[in-house]
Parts: structure tokens; sequence; C-alpha cells
């Protein structure tokens, strides 16, 4: 006879997630894992349309709010549209946004670098900011970081992307620093390339110091990874997750 039980299928069930980045790629990902686990979603990301389209794919489980996480009033909206969807902060939060380009340093202007570092890293900082006083109350929450391997290795014409990704590393492990013995807990998941739709001005295939997106990893295997991390025993917490392509 199968032991198997709603907490098998639905170990999420009852839980709310919001996920930042979520009309495509690694966020998508995320939502469709999370969903299927029995989150309830807030989706968070720039194109609506999108936004919608993910929506009417999951259901009635999941609520969309379209913010250009580069425009700090714009986050502050969101941020108090998910209180009132949620009636409060969620029970997870994936901050996922991010923009990706590759330049010398010396072509890239300084406007772009502020905009990568206000979605990479400032919205990030904003939504953890907003949350985690609520989280610390009730003494339940987890908050996942996606990193990337430039979150630790440094790479040509990725100064934007990397400053970013490694003030998110930064600010992960001050977060398990103060969050120890709260209740609430940090986990940073840190893939290394993922064939998603950042890459498609790029061509990796003409770049001998880039893998062909044949041998990246795929999104729908960061999420499970996410999955994997925030449906743990509420006394387990992992740290720190990388991923790579066998």
């Amino acid at each position: 006879m199968s032991s198997t039980t709603a907490a098998d299928t639905a170990p999420l069930s009852g839980r709310s997630a919001v996920v930042t980045g979520a009309s495509r790629g690694i966020g998508l990902e995320c939502a469709r894992a999370l969903h299927a686990a029995g989150a309830r979603l807030v989706l968070v990301a720039r194109s609506m349309d999108a936004l919608a389209r993910a929506g009417t794919e999951l259901g009635s489980r999941a609520f969309a709010i379209a913010c250009d996480m580069s425009e700090p009033d714009a986050v502050q909206a969101a941020l108090q549209k998910i209180r009132v969807e949620l009636s409060g902060a969620p029970d997870i939060l994936i901050n996922n946004a991010a923009q990706f380009f590759l330049a010398p340093i010396e072509r890239t202007s300084v406007n772009d670098f502020d905009r990568t570092l206000l979605v990479n890293l400032t919205s990030q900082f904003a939504f953890v900011h907003e949350f985690l006083p609520d989280m610390r109350e009730r003494k339940r929450g987890h908050i996942v970081t996606i990193g990337s391997i430039a979150d630790r290795h440094a790479f040509p014409e990725n100064a934007a992307y990397s400053a970013s990704k490694f003030g998110a590393r930064g600010l992960h492990e001050v977060m398990r620093r103060e969050l120890r013995g709260s209740g609430v807990r940090a986990s940073l998941v840190s893939p290394g390339p993922v064939d998603t739709t950042i890459w498609d001005g790029v061509n990796p295939e003409a770049r001998p110091d880039i893998p062909p997106r044949s041998q990246m990893l795929s999104a729908a295997a960061v999420a499970e990874s996410v999955r994997f991390v925030v449906t743990r025993p509420d006394d387990v917490n992992i740290d720190e997750l990388r991923l790579s392509r066998t």
C-alpha cells in the first residue's frame, strides 16, 4: 500500500511564494516548480503580457504584478501590492530578477552599470528589507537568492553583472549570519551558465570563452534545485548550492 501523502505531493500547500523575474527563464521555471509543489504565487516581472501568459498557465493560485526593477518607486509600489494580495509577507521569496549584458569596462556606460546594480542588487535588498521583519516576527520564512558562477569568478566583459552578483552573494552571507537561530532561512543557489534568452544576443557558439547553449544547464534544472532547497525540513537550511552541467 502506498504511503504517499498530500505533504509528499504538495509540500508547499498553504504557503505563499514571491518570484521576481517570473515571466521567463529561471524565474518562470521556479514559478512552475513551486506551483506544482502547492504554493500560492505572486509573479513579478517587467512585462505584463508575459506575466499574463504565465498567470493563465498557472491558474488561480498565481497573481501577477508588473514592475520595472530598475525603478525604485515601481519596486515600492509592487511591494505594497504584494502585501495587499498576501495580507502580509510571503512565506518564500525567490530573488531572481536580473539584467545581463557583456561589454568591456570602457564600453560599459555608467547608466548601464547603475541600472544593472538596481535590478540585480538594490531591488533584491528592497524585497528583503520589506518582508524580513514579518518573517522574523513569525519565526518562519525562506529567502532564496539566485546567484551565478559570476558571483564568485570574474569573467571578461562582465563588470556590471559580476559586481551585482558578487554584491548579492555578500548580501546573502550577511543574512545568514544575522538570521542564524531566528527560524528564517536564507539560501544562495548559484548555477553555471543556463540556457535562457539572455544569450539570444550573444551567440555563445561563436565564442570560445562561453560554452555552447547545448552544454548549458536548463532553467528547469535550476528550478528543481530551488524546489529542493525550499522543501527541506524547517530546521534544515541549505546555505549555498552551486550547480554545474555534468
